[in-house]
């Protein structure tokens, strides 16, 4: 499976492709709604952002406690069901006079349950597609996240003004709804992967299995650590630029597509395994010339070369996937997933301590140079593995 058109002749892609761009759809503009809310509201920054944010971080309790489920229900059931809970959820959200509280408690709430969303829809992807479809298939996810990323922000943005937070929020909830009926009705029943009722303690017994085996837990760290830094450096462009944030933002954009259809679509199979530490380098190495304070051009040329190496992700997930039985497939999905947003929002909260205490362009610089510092002590471990599975 090498084209994107060999994806389409997939029956199942195109609805999974569907019920994520809606759910990233929904979550986009809810998220823009609820924040605006809450500043208008309480007229705290702090409170705006974790109102949008905060579900990443949440993501770690989720990983803890839910994660086993994401083999052990029926797929096809499983996706239904968590659009319908997300829906619901974001419909209450919408009700006047509830307590600023009781919304964040409805935020944490579904940031801990996405943990589990992730698990499923990623396995999921796993199963229908070939052998080798499954980081052409990623790729194209992502892509489609960015896009409705993008385009979400600036429809809400309408939405926003034109029917009022509360009205966005509800629009939120139809998204869901309708991610929901794409599920129902466009994916096949499929059974689950695996064996067993799901509960808090198997998860925990299945994050320690995943995470016990040397050659897994080096891929994770490289999933996680240096990509969760350099989206610190991103939550730096505001200050660094106040007036031209938003074009670092596209560009970004822009190196994170080419660097996913690159890899996704035209790197050979034979190549993939080695350029896994060279792509994370280039991720951070560009960000280096920011402690220089370059001027917009320059900035942007970098965030693009830059950007293109958050491509590696899908080489370590596809090592991932090799190294990892089939039946836990979806929980090590799901557990990369969580732990990368949340080291993200961990990233964001580093840099901005950093910069407060020297400047945004030494933020993004030492936050460049620590995601390098931590490729290069994991480079060792991440060798090219043998193709046996590995499970201790």
């Amino acid at each position: 499976m090498r084209t994107y058109r060999d994806l389409c002749r997939v029956r199942e892609f195109t609805p999974l492709f569907l019920t994520s761009a809606a759910q990233v759809a929904a979550q986009t503009v809810s998220g823009l709604a609820l924040g605006t809310l809450i500043y208008t509201a309480t007229g705290s920054p702090l409170l705006s952002a974790l109102a949008m944010f905060g579900p990443s971080l949440a993501q770690v309790t989720g990983a803890a406690t839910l994660l086993a489920a994401a083999d052990r229900l029926p797929p096809r059931a499983a996706l239904t069901g968590l659009s319908l809970f997300f829906g619901l959820g974001t419909a209450v959200q919408a009700i006047p006079g509830l307590p600023v509280a009781a919304l964040f408690a409805i935020v944490l709430g579904l940031g801990a349950v996405s943990a589990l969303g992730g698990g499923v829809r990623y396995g999921l992807l796993n199963e229908i597609l070939a052998k080798d479809g499954y980081l052409l298939g990623r790729s194209a996810l992502n892509m489609a996240t960015g896009a409705t990323q993008l385009c979400g922000f600036a429809v809400g943005g309408v939405l926003v003004t034109a029917l009022s937070p509360r009205g966005t929020l509800l629009t939120g909830a139809a998204l869901y709804l309708a991610a929901a009926a794409v599920a129902r009705f466009g994916l096949s029943r499929r059974p689950a992967r695996g064996d067993g009722r799901p509960s808090i303690t198997r998860t925990w017994r299945n994050n320690a299995l995943l995470w016990s085996s040397g050659p897994r837990r080096r891929v994770y760290l490289a999933l996680w650590v240096p990509h969760g830094l350099i989206v610190g450096c991103e939550s730096l462009y505001v200050p660094y630029a106040p007036q031209h944030a938003g074009l670092l933002f596209a560009c970004g954009a822009l190196g994170m597509l080419a660097g996913d259809i690159l890899v996704g679509r035209y790197v050979p199979p034979q190549w993939r395994q080695r350029l896994g530490v060279p792509l994370s380098l280039l991720l951070a190495a560009p960000y280096l010339v920011f402690a220089l304070r370059p001027a917009l051009i320059p900035a942007m040329a970098a965030v693009v070369l830059a950007t293109t190496g958050y491509s590696a992700s899908l080489l370590f997930q596809e090592r991932l996937l090799v190294l990892t039985p089939h039946e836990l497939s979806g929980h090590a999905l799901g557990l990369h997933s969580s732990g990368m947003l949340t080291m993200q929002g961990a990233g964001a909260t580093l840099a901005g301590a950093v910069a407060q205490y020297t400047s945004p362009s030494a933020g993004i610089a030492v936050m460049a140079a620590a995601s390098l510092a931590v490729t290069l002590v994991l480079a060792p471990g991440l060798a090219p593995p043998g193709q046996r599975r590995v499970l201790r």
